[in-house]
């Protein structure tokens, strides 16, 4: 059955929509062409019919008034052949030609009916004829009068069948051809996309497809394959540069916590036990807290979306500032009912990482706002330390990104805190900036409220 299948329907697209197109043609023509035949056929059918009847009208006429001759001249025009035909079934009179014929036909006019009309083939005539029997009058054996007109070769032979069949598939196969070289055009440029795309490789994300003309499927399909490979360009050269600043990141505390093992190891009696114990554990602290916010966002790069629900983002925050008593005092300015839908966890741990910036640069105070306004909640963390400059405000955001030493994360921070942040903002469907405060620097955070 596949076997068969496949030698049947074509592989190729252009193949398949030649095949459908031939089909629906088929399905058109063919009718069409049916009645086109019957309507021509019906057409000299009924032309001759006329002028048969026209033509037997007037020999009737003739022989109603005694002045038909024998033989019939000349012949009334709309037939090639006049005969009478007495009650005995013999030839009365004939026109020219038909006198030495036998009666055109046998057919007769039904009772009460002076006419009919018919078509006879006499003989072993390779032409038949349209024929019109009438009678000359209404009294018993009144003379029968055969007018025969040849019928057109074109509808007496097969010719017409031929002619309209020949046309049909040349018509059809001006669709196919249409139909090919349509698809052919749109899918030369789709292998052209293919053989293009198949050139490019991870290593070299910087080619585009060719994009044809106009606003089609095609042109569109090749816009978005270009606006996919740029999002794949942008998305590698982020991971290039995060593997690389996190290769570099794990491999300072490991190099520090190496560098203190090996000078414990040659000179032992020097080495302060307690020392290296505390700067190694503050090593393989830093070691983990780096890891730990690597692996937070890869879950939340990688894994499908979390399960939401309607979360209190005051009451975080509140809970957020309770552990932290014991650093620099944070105000808090907390309104109630700032419900968002959103992960708990995860909207707990942004709030956090501002925190833990805004205390870790603010000189003596950190401030907290969470307030609901026209469908959006707000939640503004402020530190009265040094301003971020403009042109770093958003590379504050970046994965390791390194500012001046008063902002470096020789002051306890990982270098993750705020990219998590803001991936975790976008998750949710909201934005997270910072913005320049007199009294230092303002992240604000805003989500969309829950209904």
């Amino acid at each position: 059955m596949s076997l068969r299948r496949a030698a049947v329907w074509p592989r190729s697209i252009r193949g398949r929509v030649t095949l459908v197109a031939l089909g629906v043609a088929g399905l058109f023509l063919i009718p069409l062409a049916v009645a086109a035949d019957t309507v021509i056929r019906h057409a000299v059918a009924t032309s001759l019919a006329r002028e048969t009847r026209e033509a037997a009208s007037r020999a009737a006429s003739a022989i109603r008034a005694s002045t038909l001759r024998n033989p019939i001249s000349p012949v009334p025009a709309g037939a090639d052949l006049i005969q009478v035909i007495g009650p005995g079934g013999h030839v009365l009179a004939a026109s020219d030609g038909a006198a030495d014929l036998a009666p055109i036909s046998t057919t007769r006019p039904a009772a009460h009916r002076r006419v009919a009309q018919f078509t006879a083939c006499p003989g072993a005539a390779a032409r038949c004829y349209e024929v019109t029997a009438m009678l000359a009058g209404t009294a018993p054996g009144a003379p029968l009068v055969y007018a025969a007109k040849r019928a057109p070769l074109l509808v007496s032979t097969p010719a017409l069948e031929a002619a309209i069949g020949l046309q049909t598939a040349a018509l059809a196969a001006l669709v196919g051809w249409v139909a090919w070289k349509a698809s052919d055009r749109g899918l030369r440029t789709i292998d052209n996309i293919k053989a293009e795309l198949a050139h490019i490789t991870v290593s070299d994300l910087s080619r585009r497809v060719a994009e044809p003309r106009g606003d089609d499927e095609i042109a569109r399909l090749a816009r978005t394959v270009n606006t996919t490979l740029a999002r794949l360009e942008n998305s590698v050269e982020q991971q290039r540069r995060f593997a690389a600043d996190a290769s570099h990141e794990l491999r300072t505390p490991i190099a520090g916590l190496r560098a203190q093992l090996e000078e414990a190891r040659l000179h032992p009696e020097h080495t302060d036990l307690a020392v290296l114990v505390g700067g190694a554990l503050r090593d393989t602290d830093r070691l983990q807290n780096i890891i730990t916010d690597l692996l937070f966002m890869a879950r939340l790069g990688s894994g499908g979306p979390a399960a939401q629900e309607r979360v209190d983002l005051a009451r975080l925050a509140a809970e957020e500032i309770e552990r932290r008593r014991g650093r620099v005092p944070v105000e808090a300015v907390l309104h109630e009912e700032v419900a968002v839908l959103g992960v708990s966890t995860q909207l707990s741990r942004v709030i956090g990482n501002l925190l833990d910036n805004a205390q870790r640069h603010a000189d003596a105070m950190v401030r907290v706002e969470a307030r609901a306004r026209d469908g959006t909640a707000v939640l503004t963390v402020t530190n009265d330390g040094d301003r971020i400059p403009e042109a770093d405000r958003e590379r504050v955001f970046q994965r390791f990104a390194r500012l001046d030493d008063s902002r470096s994360r020789d002051r306890g921070g990982t270098g993750l805190g705020l990219a998590i942040a803001r991936d975790v903002a976008i998750a949710h469907g909201g934005t997270l900036h910072a913005e320049d405060v007199p009294e230092g620097t303002r992240f604000v955070l805003r989500l969309p409220t829950a209904g």
